[in-house]
């Protein structure tokens, strides 16, 4: 529906009628003065003239006056089309992305502009100005299509959109039309509600029962059967018995460690969304799991090589207990998969560009990148985890960190485990805005290599490398 035009507009184009009604009494009452013959049918017709042309005068100043007025407003106008819309202070404070829509016809998809994005949208959407196409700044075709119904039909809209990236957003986005500005563009307000978390919470109790339900079945299944037999022939047999109780130690074992990662994953997945906000010593906690490992190492004959910078030299935005679990769990590997006399590398690197802290570090070695950050930051600290170990063939890689996927020929032994050590470490680092590569070489071992920002990063327009294998 159009707007009513503003006051100072309707001022400008103030209506003639008053000056004509004020002209056409003066006639009627120089008529009735003729009638009563106070003054003679010349005189009155005189008097009526004079009157009727200082009337139609009036109308024209007037009517000249109103359209300089209105002119002059309107370049006015357009001289303050680029300020900040009033309120702009109070929009840009908001934690929800908002932006403000323009259009003239619906056939001309170039006419589709963001007049105003605040600050959250400029976040979001990774943009820089608070004007511009559309389609430079989203190109979901849903999203677009709840614009061009509110803009084109005057009804509300609304859809759901997906944010890509690293960290995945899932928005509720409201789509409602505005009046229409003074040069008749059609206008309409975006505005988008994180559902992020909600979603995240349903998702990740489907996976954990699911998870849960799958991997849990064997271990019950052979306690279970267990129990059976020691109720049974085995239940007077001492060696039988003790070796049946070992291994159903074991199986329980399995199962509590099971749960305990689940539920780990679990929560690093509903915060995955959040950057941390305290500062970490990366030296400091390197050091702290590398004193708990090494008796581990040791028993299995295997030496832990360690290079690290001096302590407060590789501070980084982290969540303390999260940095712990994902040096844990890269050791841990290392060591596992090391034989006995193997060698494993921890090496901490601080101040390293973006380049640098991804560059490949086994020559030679297959090479793919697990996860890569959105926006890259200006210094990043690397660790380095390097075994001497089998290796793996580079099918393998893209695959592992998936949850439960283990490299066949490796399931089973000493090496056992829950299978969600590297998705843990993983989704760490994506919370923490980082990037995982592995390199690896059948025979010759593997290389984890973990890139955290050193400070919080900004958005910018850097374009963010394709993960491929190499």
């Amino acid at each position: 529906m159009p707007a009513s035009p503003p006051e100072d507009t309707r001022a400008a184009q103030s209506s003639p009628w008053p000056i004509m009604a004020a002209g056409a009494a003066g006639v009627v009452a120089i008529a009735a003065i003729a009638v009563t013959q106070q003054i003679g049918p010349p005189a009155a017709l005189a008097a009526a003239g004079v009157v009727t042309v200082v009337t139609a005068l009036c109308v024209l100043a007037a009517d000249r006056s109103g359209e300089a007025r209105y002119r002059a407003l309107m370049r006015s106008a357009a001289i303050r089309a680029g300020e900040p819309p009033p309120f702009a202070s109070l929009v840009n404070a908001l934690p929800d992305p908002i932006l403000v829509i323009s259009a003239t016809e619906p056939e001309d998809l170039t006419s589709r502009r963001y007049v105003f994005a605040n600050t959250a949208a400029r976040d979001l959407l990774r943009i820089e100005r608070d004007e511009g196409l559309l389609v430079n700044a989203i190109r979901d075709p849903d999203v677009l299509d709840a614009v061009d119904r509110a803009l084109f039909t005057g009804h509300d809209a609304e859809c759901v959109h997906e944010a890509g990236g690293a960290q995945t957003r899932t928005l509720r986005v409201h789509a409602r039309p505005l009046a229409e500005a003074l040069d008749g563009r059609r206008m309409a307000v975006l505005m988008f509600r994180d559902e992020t978390e909600m979603r995240q919470v349903e998702r990740t109790r489907a996976d954990f029962l699911a998870n849960a339900s799958h991997e849990l079945r064997t271990p019950l299944a052979s306690l279970a059967g267990f129990i059976e037999t020691l109720r049974g022939h085995a239940k007077d047999d001492p060696v039988a018995r003790d070796r049946f109780l070992s291994i159903m130690q074991a199986q329980a074992g399995r199962m509590s460690r099971l749960v305990d990662d689940l539920m780990s994953l679990s929560r690093i997945e509903l915060g995955e969304h959040i950057a941390p906000a305290d500062q970490v010593d990366l030296a400091a906690c390197v050091s702290d799991v590398l004193d708990a490992s090494a008796p581990i190492a040791e028993r299995r004959g295997v030496k832990l090589k360690i290079k690290l910078p001096r302590k407060g030299a590789a501070r980084a935005p982290g969540d303390r207990d999260q940095i712990l679990q994902v040096i844990q769990n890269l050791v841990d590997n290392a060591v596992k998969y090391s034989p006995d006399g193997g060698v494993v590398e921890v090496a901490l690197q601080a101040g390293l560009s973006p380049e640098a802290a991804s560059a490949p570090y086994r020559p030679g070695a297959a090479r793919l990148s697990l996860l890569a950050p959105d926006v890259l930051g200006s210094a990043y600290a690397a660790l380095r985890v390097s075994d001497r170990g089998p290796g793996m063939p580079r099918e393998h890689l893209p695959r592992l960190t998936e949850r439960f996927y283990r490299v066949e020929g490796q399931k089973s032994g000493e090496r056992a485990g829950s299978g969600l050590g590297l998705a843990i470490v993983k989704h760490i680092v994506n919370r923490h805005r980082g990037g995982l590569t592995v390199e690896s070489a059948v025979g010759e071992g593997t290389t984890f290599t973990v890139y955290l920002p050193m400070r919080s990063a900004r958005v910018t327009p850097t374009a963010v490398a394709v993960a491929k294998v190499s």
